[in-house]
Protein backbone atom coordinates (compact mmCIF):
# COMPACT_ATOMS: atom_id res chain seq x y z
CA UNK A 1 0.00 0.00 0.00
CA UNK A 2 2.74 2.51 0.88
CA UNK A 3 4.45 1.79 -2.43
CA UNK A 4 1.17 2.45 -4.20
CA UNK A 5 0.89 5.78 -2.40
CA UNK A 6 4.35 6.79 -3.48
CA UNK A 7 3.31 6.05 -7.05
CA UNK A 8 0.58 8.68 -6.70
CA UNK A 9 3.38 11.26 -6.49
CA UNK A 10 2.29 12.46 -3.05
CA UNK A 11 4.72 14.06 -0.60
CA UNK A 12 5.47 12.26 2.65
CA UNK A 13 2.95 14.14 4.80
CA UNK A 14 0.20 14.02 2.16
CA UNK A 15 0.85 10.31 1.65
CA UNK A 16 0.45 9.71 5.37
CA UNK A 17 -2.92 11.45 5.40
CA UNK A 18 -4.04 9.66 2.24
CA UNK A 19 -2.91 6.31 3.66
CA UNK A 20 -4.91 6.81 6.85
CA UNK A 21 -8.11 7.79 5.06
CA UNK A 22 -7.78 5.29 2.21
CA UNK A 23 -7.22 2.37 4.57
CA UNK A 24 -10.19 3.37 6.72
CA UNK A 25 -12.53 3.57 3.71
CA UNK A 26 -13.69 0.37 1.99
CA UNK A 27 -12.70 -0.04 -1.67
CA UNK A 28 -14.22 -2.13 -4.45
CA UNK A 29 -13.01 -2.61 -8.03
CA UNK A 30 -15.76 -2.59 -10.65
CA UNK A 31 -15.97 -3.30 -14.36
CA UNK A 32 -16.86 -0.53 -16.81
CA UNK A 33 -20.06 -2.43 -17.62
CA UNK A 34 -21.17 -1.74 -14.04
CA UNK A 35 -21.04 2.04 -14.53
CA UNK A 36 -24.57 3.25 -15.32
CA UNK A 37 -24.56 5.29 -18.52
CA UNK A 38 -20.87 4.75 -19.31
CA UNK A 39 -21.51 3.75 -22.93
CA UNK A 40 -23.68 6.84 -23.54
CA UNK A 41 -21.25 9.48 -22.23
CA UNK A 42 -18.93 11.40 -24.56
CA UNK A 43 -15.61 10.84 -22.81
CA UNK A 44 -13.77 13.14 -25.26
CA UNK A 45 -14.66 16.12 -23.05
CA UNK A 46 -13.32 14.36 -19.97
CA UNK A 47 -10.16 13.40 -21.85
CA UNK A 48 -9.52 17.06 -22.71
CA UNK A 49 -10.06 18.05 -19.07
CA UNK A 50 -7.77 15.21 -17.94
CA UNK A 51 -5.01 16.47 -20.25
CA UNK A 52 -5.26 19.95 -18.69
CA UNK A 53 -3.67 18.72 -15.45
CA UNK A 54 -2.13 15.37 -16.35
CA UNK A 55 1.39 16.78 -16.64
CA UNK A 56 1.23 17.75 -12.96
CA UNK A 57 0.97 14.10 -11.89
CA UNK A 58 4.58 13.15 -11.19
CA UNK A 59 4.17 9.47 -10.30
CA UNK A 60 5.83 7.08 -12.82
CA UNK A 61 2.58 5.44 -13.97
CA UNK A 62 0.97 8.72 -14.96
CA UNK A 63 3.69 9.86 -17.37
CA UNK A 64 3.04 7.19 -20.02
CA UNK A 65 -0.71 7.61 -19.58
CA UNK A 66 -0.43 11.35 -20.22
CA UNK A 67 1.55 10.68 -23.40
CA UNK A 68 -1.03 8.14 -24.55
CA UNK A 69 -3.87 10.54 -23.73
CA UNK A 70 -2.40 13.09 -26.14
CA UNK A 71 -2.58 10.50 -28.94
CA UNK A 72 -5.89 8.92 -27.99
CA UNK A 73 -7.75 10.36 -30.95
CA UNK A 74 -10.73 12.69 -31.15
CA UNK A 75 -13.67 10.31 -31.45
CA UNK A 76 -15.93 9.22 -28.59
CA UNK A 77 -14.92 5.62 -29.21
CA UNK A 78 -11.18 6.28 -28.97
CA UNK A 79 -11.55 8.37 -25.82
CA UNK A 80 -13.65 5.65 -24.18
CA UNK A 81 -11.15 2.99 -25.24
CA UNK A 82 -8.30 4.96 -23.64
CA UNK A 83 -9.95 4.93 -20.24
CA UNK A 84 -11.09 1.32 -20.53
CA UNK A 85 -7.63 0.07 -21.52
CA UNK A 86 -5.53 1.80 -18.89
CA UNK A 87 -7.79 2.35 -15.88
CA UNK A 88 -10.01 0.39 -13.53
CA UNK A 89 -13.09 1.83 -11.76
CA UNK A 90 -12.83 1.81 -7.97
CA UNK A 91 -15.42 2.75 -5.36
CA UNK A 92 -13.79 4.29 -2.30
CA UNK A 93 -16.01 4.64 0.77
CA UNK A 94 -19.68 3.84 1.11
CA UNK A 95 -22.28 5.36 -1.25
CA UNK A 96 -24.63 7.18 -1.35
CA UNK A 97 -22.52 10.14 -2.35
CA UNK A 98 -23.46 13.75 -1.71
CA UNK A 99 -23.18 16.03 -4.74
CA UNK A 100 -23.42 19.80 -4.63
CA UNK A 101 -22.56 22.41 -7.25
CA UNK A 102 -20.38 25.48 -7.56
CA UNK A 103 -19.69 28.10 -10.21
CA UNK A 104 -17.71 31.22 -11.14
CA UNK A 105 -19.80 34.32 -10.33
CA UNK A 106 -19.92 37.38 -12.58
CA UNK A 107 -20.35 40.46 -10.40
CA UNK A 108 -20.38 44.22 -10.75
CA UNK A 109 -17.65 46.02 -8.85
CA UNK A 110 -15.28 48.93 -8.62
CA UNK A 111 -11.54 49.35 -8.05
CA UNK A 112 -12.43 52.08 -5.54
CA UNK A 113 -14.94 52.40 -2.75
CA UNK A 114 -18.07 54.33 -3.72
CA UNK A 115 -21.54 54.71 -2.15
CA UNK A 116 -22.71 51.87 -4.38
CA UNK A 117 -19.65 49.65 -4.11
CA UNK A 118 -18.83 49.53 -0.40
CA UNK A 119 -17.89 45.92 0.38
CA UNK A 120 -14.28 44.85 -0.24
CA UNK A 121 -12.59 41.64 -1.20
CA UNK A 122 -9.04 41.40 0.11
CA UNK A 123 -5.65 40.13 -0.95
CA UNK A 124 -3.99 37.82 1.57
CA UNK A 125 -2.19 39.77 4.32
CA UNK A 126 1.57 39.16 4.15
CA UNK A 127 1.74 38.08 7.78
CA UNK A 128 -0.80 35.29 7.28
CA UNK A 129 0.99 31.97 6.91
CA UNK A 130 -0.68 28.99 5.27
CA UNK A 131 -1.96 26.51 7.82
CA UNK A 132 -2.19 28.99 10.68
CA UNK A 133 -5.36 30.31 12.31
CA UNK A 134 -5.89 34.05 11.94
CA UNK A 135 -8.75 36.44 12.71
CA UNK A 136 -12.30 35.20 12.18
CA UNK A 137 -14.77 36.46 9.57
CA UNK A 138 -16.47 38.70 12.13
CA UNK A 139 -13.19 40.38 13.11
CA UNK A 140 -12.07 40.85 9.50
CA UNK A 141 -15.40 42.30 8.41
CA UNK A 142 -15.24 44.52 11.48
CA UNK A 143 -12.44 46.45 9.76
CA UNK A 144 -9.14 45.04 10.99
CA UNK A 145 -7.68 45.23 7.44
CA UNK A 146 -9.08 48.66 6.65
CA UNK A 147 -6.54 51.16 5.35
CA UNK A 148 -3.80 48.68 4.52
CA UNK A 149 -4.29 48.81 0.75
CA UNK A 150 -5.21 45.12 0.50
CA UNK A 151 -8.56 45.77 -1.19
CA UNK A 152 -8.61 44.20 -4.66
CA UNK A 153 -12.09 45.41 -5.54
CA UNK A 154 -15.29 46.67 -3.98
CA UNK A 155 -18.66 44.96 -4.52
CA UNK A 156 -22.19 46.23 -4.02
CA UNK A 157 -23.67 43.40 -1.94
CA UNK A 158 -22.23 41.76 1.20
CA UNK A 159 -24.15 38.59 0.39
CA UNK A 160 -22.35 38.30 -2.96
CA UNK A 161 -19.03 38.86 -1.17
CA UNK A 162 -19.89 35.94 1.10
CA UNK A 163 -20.79 33.67 -1.80
CA UNK A 164 -17.69 34.72 -3.72
CA UNK A 165 -15.75 33.34 -0.74
CA UNK A 166 -17.69 30.08 -1.02
CA UNK A 167 -17.02 29.76 -4.77
CA UNK A 168 -13.35 30.76 -4.51
CA UNK A 169 -13.14 32.59 -7.85
CA UNK A 170 -15.03 35.17 -9.88
CA UNK A 171 -15.20 37.76 -12.64
CA UNK A 172 -15.73 41.36 -11.55
CA UNK A 173 -16.94 43.82 -14.16
CA UNK A 174 -15.72 47.36 -13.49
CA UNK A 175 -17.71 50.51 -14.42
CA UNK A 176 -15.52 51.02 -17.51
CA UNK A 177 -16.33 47.50 -18.78
CA UNK A 178 -12.98 46.00 -17.83
CA UNK A 179 -13.24 42.55 -16.23
CA UNK A 180 -11.02 41.56 -13.32
CA UNK A 181 -10.66 37.85 -12.72
CA UNK A 182 -9.84 36.80 -9.17
CA UNK A 183 -8.92 33.46 -7.70
CA UNK A 184 -8.29 31.85 -4.34
CA UNK A 185 -5.14 33.04 -2.56
CA UNK A 186 -5.59 31.64 0.95
CA UNK A 187 -7.86 31.51 3.95
CA UNK A 188 -7.78 32.51 7.59
CA UNK A 189 -7.44 28.96 8.88
CA UNK A 190 -10.82 28.69 10.58
CA UNK A 191 -12.96 25.64 9.70
CA UNK A 192 -15.83 26.10 7.29
CA UNK A 193 -19.27 26.08 8.91
CA UNK A 194 -22.38 25.68 6.80
CA UNK A 195 -24.78 28.61 7.01
CA UNK A 196 -27.51 26.37 5.64
CA UNK A 197 -27.05 23.89 8.48
CA UNK A 198 -27.16 26.79 10.94
CA UNK A 199 -30.51 27.87 9.49
CA UNK A 200 -31.82 24.35 10.02
CA UNK A 201 -30.44 24.28 13.56
CA UNK A 202 -32.21 27.54 14.37
CA UNK A 203 -35.47 26.23 12.97
CA UNK A 204 -35.95 28.92 10.32
CA UNK A 205 -35.82 26.34 7.52
CA UNK A 206 -35.97 22.60 6.96
CA UNK A 207 -33.12 20.76 5.19
CA UNK A 208 -35.09 20.45 1.96
CA UNK A 209 -35.71 24.22 1.90
CA UNK A 210 -32.06 25.27 2.15
CA UNK A 211 -30.25 26.34 -1.03
CA UNK A 212 -27.95 29.16 -2.06
CA UNK A 213 -30.95 31.08 -3.35
CA UNK A 214 -32.79 30.58 -0.05
CA UNK A 215 -29.82 31.89 1.93
CA UNK A 216 -29.47 34.94 -0.33
CA UNK A 217 -33.16 35.81 -0.04
CA UNK A 218 -33.32 35.37 3.74
CA UNK A 219 -30.17 37.38 4.47
CA UNK A 220 -31.27 40.26 2.21
CA UNK A 221 -34.74 40.25 3.77
CA UNK A 222 -33.29 40.25 7.29
CA UNK A 223 -30.17 42.46 7.10
CA UNK A 224 -29.26 42.52 10.80
CA UNK A 225 -29.92 38.86 11.68
CA UNK A 226 -28.73 37.91 8.18
CA UNK A 227 -25.31 39.49 8.67
CA UNK A 228 -25.01 37.74 12.04
CA UNK A 229 -25.95 34.47 10.34
CA UNK A 230 -23.14 34.82 7.79
CA UNK A 231 -20.68 35.44 10.62
CA UNK A 232 -21.44 31.99 12.07
CA UNK A 233 -19.10 30.75 9.33
CA UNK A 234 -15.74 31.97 10.70
CA UNK A 235 -13.83 30.90 7.56
CA UNK A 236 -12.69 33.80 5.37
CA UNK A 237 -11.11 33.62 1.90
CA UNK A 238 -8.53 35.96 0.38
CA UNK A 239 -8.07 36.47 -3.36
CA UNK A 240 -5.47 37.29 -5.99
CA UNK A 241 -5.80 38.91 -9.38
CA UNK A 242 -5.50 36.64 -12.43
CA UNK A 243 -4.60 39.11 -15.20
CA UNK A 244 -3.25 36.50 -17.61
CA UNK A 245 -6.22 34.11 -17.53
CA UNK A 246 -7.97 34.16 -20.95
CA UNK A 247 -11.68 34.91 -20.95
CA UNK A 248 -12.54 31.58 -22.57
CA UNK A 249 -10.77 29.55 -19.87
CA UNK A 250 -12.37 28.42 -16.65
CA UNK A 251 -11.22 29.58 -13.22
CA UNK A 252 -8.09 28.17 -11.60
CA UNK A 253 -8.62 25.07 -9.50
CA UNK A 254 -6.59 23.58 -6.68
CA UNK A 255 -4.08 22.12 -9.16
CA UNK A 256 -3.23 25.56 -10.53
CA UNK A 257 -4.86 24.99 -13.92
CA UNK A 258 -8.21 26.01 -15.41
CA UNK A 259 -11.18 23.82 -14.62
CA UNK A 260 -13.83 22.77 -17.14
CA UNK A 261 -17.59 23.27 -17.03
CA UNK A 262 -19.42 20.05 -16.10
CA UNK A 263 -16.19 18.05 -16.39
CA UNK A 264 -14.26 19.24 -13.32
CA UNK A 265 -15.00 18.12 -9.80
CA UNK A 266 -13.97 19.35 -6.35
CA UNK A 267 -13.15 16.42 -4.07
CA UNK A 268 -11.53 15.58 -0.75
CA UNK A 269 -7.93 14.76 -1.79
CA UNK A 270 -7.47 12.68 1.33
CA UNK A 271 -9.73 10.10 -0.34
CA UNK A 272 -9.67 10.81 -4.09
CA UNK A 273 -6.38 11.90 -5.66
CA UNK A 274 -6.35 15.19 -7.54
CA UNK A 275 -5.97 14.71 -11.27
CA UNK A 276 -7.75 11.35 -11.36
CA UNK A 277 -10.79 10.77 -13.58
CA UNK A 278 -13.98 10.18 -11.57
CA UNK A 279 -17.21 8.71 -12.85
CA UNK A 280 -20.28 10.23 -11.23
CA UNK A 281 -23.82 8.89 -11.08
CA UNK A 282 -25.82 11.79 -9.67
CA UNK A 283 -29.45 11.24 -8.79
CA UNK A 284 -32.05 13.95 -8.17
CA UNK A 285 -34.24 16.08 -10.42
CA UNK A 286 -31.60 16.30 -13.16
CA UNK A 287 -29.66 13.01 -13.11
CA UNK A 288 -26.11 13.11 -14.37
CA UNK A 289 -23.93 10.20 -15.51
CA UNK A 290 -20.58 11.38 -16.84
CA UNK A 291 -16.84 11.17 -16.52
CA UNK A 292 -15.24 14.09 -14.70
CA UNK A 293 -11.78 14.93 -13.37
CA UNK A 294 -10.84 15.68 -9.76
CA UNK A 295 -9.19 19.09 -10.19
CA UNK A 296 -10.35 21.15 -7.23
CA UNK A 297 -11.03 21.08 -3.50
CA UNK A 298 -13.33 22.93 -1.09
CA UNK A 299 -13.66 23.60 2.61
CA UNK A 300 -17.01 21.80 2.79
CA UNK A 301 -15.92 18.84 0.66
CA UNK A 302 -15.02 16.10 3.12
CA UNK A 303 -15.21 12.35 2.65
CA UNK A 304 -14.71 9.70 0.00
CA UNK A 305 -18.21 10.03 -1.45
CA UNK A 306 -18.46 13.84 -1.46
CA UNK A 307 -18.01 16.11 -4.47
CA UNK A 308 -18.80 19.57 -5.82
CA UNK A 309 -19.64 19.77 -9.54
CA UNK A 310 -18.35 22.84 -11.43
CA UNK A 311 -21.29 24.26 -13.40
CA UNK A 312 -19.51 27.06 -15.25
CA UNK A 313 -19.61 30.87 -15.23
CA UNK A 314 -22.41 33.38 -14.75
CA UNK A 315 -25.93 33.63 -13.39
CA UNK A 316 -27.37 30.60 -15.19
CA UNK A 317 -24.55 28.41 -13.87
CA UNK A 318 -25.16 29.84 -10.40
CA UNK A 319 -28.87 29.06 -10.57
CA UNK A 320 -28.13 25.47 -11.58
CA UNK A 321 -25.35 24.95 -9.04
CA UNK A 322 -27.29 26.49 -6.16
CA UNK A 323 -30.07 23.92 -6.27
CA UNK A 324 -27.91 20.79 -6.31
CA UNK A 325 -27.94 18.60 -3.21
CA UNK A 326 -28.24 15.08 -4.56
CA UNK A 327 -27.22 11.54 -3.78
CA UNK A 328 -25.67 8.97 -6.08
CA UNK A 329 -22.29 7.31 -6.46
CA UNK A 330 -18.68 8.32 -7.15
CA UNK A 331 -16.27 5.90 -8.83
CA UNK A 332 -12.61 6.90 -9.22
CA UNK A 333 -10.64 5.62 -12.23
CA UNK A 334 -7.09 4.66 -11.29
CA UNK A 335 -4.25 3.14 -13.30
CA UNK A 336 -4.74 -0.62 -13.19
CA UNK A 337 -2.01 -1.55 -10.69
CA UNK A 338 -2.96 1.32 -8.39
CA UNK A 339 -6.60 0.27 -8.39
CA UNK A 340 -5.78 -3.27 -7.31
CA UNK A 341 -3.20 -2.02 -4.79
CA UNK A 342 -6.03 -0.19 -3.03
CA UNK A 343 -7.80 -3.45 -2.27
CA UNK A 344 -7.44 -4.81 1.28
CA UNK A 345 -5.22 -7.68 0.09
CA UNK A 346 -3.44 -5.50 -2.53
Amino acid sequence: MRAALRRFGLGASAAAVWLCCAMSAPAQVLSFEELEGWAEDDQREALIAFQETCSLLKAPEWGPLCALAADAGDSPQSARAFFELFFRPLIIGNPPALFTGYFEPELNGSPFRTPRFAYPIYAKPPELQNGTVWHSRAVIEGGILRGRGLELAWLEDPVEVFFLHIQGSGRIRMPDGRVMRVGYAGKNGHPYRSVGQEMVRRGTHTPDQVSAQTIRHWVRSNPGPGHALLETNPSYVFFRKLPDLPAHKGPIGAMGRSITTLRSLAVDPAHNPLGAPIWIEKAGRDPMHRLMVAQDTGGAIKGAQRADIFYGTGDAAGEAAGTIKDGGRMVVLLPIDQAYAMMPDG
